[in-house]
């Protein structure tokens, strides 16, 4: 049944607030009106005064908080302290690792330099706290001596750092490059005849002054380093290292099944016998064949003389390898930066 404007509704016919169905003004026992059962019977006058005087004005005021920061206050929270942690959102405490007293027993220490984990991972050998692990574990040499401590300081431009017996490089100001060179280019920095060379290749912004190791003839394309590292540069030109050097063949074929035995037993030339470490037969089309070889020989022109020796001269040479460092797929003119890996196992490779 629909209700009217004087609330005609079961058990309530029309009056004032606290009226009964009869119409007579029910009263407590006392004399005071009793509360409806829709609300207290006031007059309109009264009705808003007295605000904060209800059933629940006098409990205390709830400390307020910041949003989203749970209730911390009181007794309940008394004995969680620090180990709490946010409403155990966060999961237990870690506690804070002690920090590493100084370890100065070594001739390295230098009080102001680096700690040995923080050098290690600025140098990219991993994050700090597994550097820290390798440390303890007795994997990091520093100048040949072994490190299981944690709080050495060191110089990074007065120490050699090794993991696992490879070096780590830790000195900012040397550089390393690897450039594909094109045919046609001459492996100098500058030409006085106005040719192509190697400074051409390198961007403007450079403030390095770099040199190339070794050097590759005018028509020979691929691999050439660049550095300023001068002791590697050495080590790696140096015929006592033996720095294999990988090249890629191309000569007018069929070529005999003999040629590599021959190659590689040894060839009489004008400055005496040359050999090539491995030959590997890699393609061959009609009237072209594609060799893979490897030699240490930094002789002058080496691979074209031993070639042309065994009565096949090349048609192309193309360097592909030195020790560690592959061109890879390098776009033929570009210029990269070794990567630390790379770097890494080119200085252990001369024993550096």
């Amino acid at each position: 049944m629909a209700y009217g404007k004087n609330n005609s509704r079961p058990g309530h016919t029309g009056g004032s607030k606290g009226v009964g169905p009869q119409g007579g003004g029910r009263k407590a026992q006392g004399g005071a009106p009793k509360n409806s059962k829709y609300g207290a019977s006031q007059s309109g006058a009264s009705r808003g005064k007295g605000k904060g005087k209800g059933k629940y004005s006098e409990l205390p005021k709830r400390e307020r908080r910041a949003p989203g920061r749970p209730y911390r206050s009181g007794e309940a929270f008394a004995h969680e302290r620090g180990e709490y942690r946010a409403n155990k959102w966060a999961g237990p405490h870690r506690p804070r690792r002690p920090r590493a007293a100084p370890v100065d027993h070594f001739d390295f220490y230098d009080e102001n330099g680096v700690r040995l984990q923080k050098l290690m991972a600025q140098a990219g050998v991993a994050s700090r706290r597994v550097c820290e692990q390798m440390i303890t574990e007795g994997r990091v040499t520093v100048n040949g001596e072994a490190v299981t401590e944690l709080g050495v300081r060191v110089n990074p431009a007065d120490v050699v750092v090794q993991v696992d017996g490879m070096t780590v490089q830790t000195n900012d100001k040397l550089v390393y490059m690897a450039f594909n060179k094109p045919a046609g280019v001459v492996s100098t920095m500058e030409d006085p005849d106005g040719r192509p060379c190697i400074k051409d290749f390198l961007r403007s912004s450079m403030t390095e002054r770099v040199f190339h190791v070794g050097r590759l003839d005018v028509e020979t394309e691929g691999l050439l380093l660049l550095t300023n590292d001068g002791e590697l540069a050495n080590r790696l030109t140096h015929p006592s290292y033996e720095v294999p050097k990988t090249y890629l063949v191309q000569v007018r074929g069929p070529v005999e099944s003999g040629v590599g035995a021959q190659l590689k037993k040894g060839v009489r030339l004008e400055d005496g016998v040359s050999r090539v470490d491995s030959f590997k037969l890699v393609d061959s089309a009609p009237g072209h064949v594609l060799i893979e070889v490897s030699i240490h020989s930094g002789k002058n022109r080496i691979v074209r003389r031993l070639f042309e020796a065994v009565g096949y001269p090349v048609e192309k040479l193309v360097r592909v390898e030195m020790g560690p460092v592959r061109i890879g797929s390098q776009k033929q003119g570009t210029v990269r930066n070794l990567s630390k890996v790379e770097i890494g196992h080119l200085l252990a490779s001369v024993d550096m």
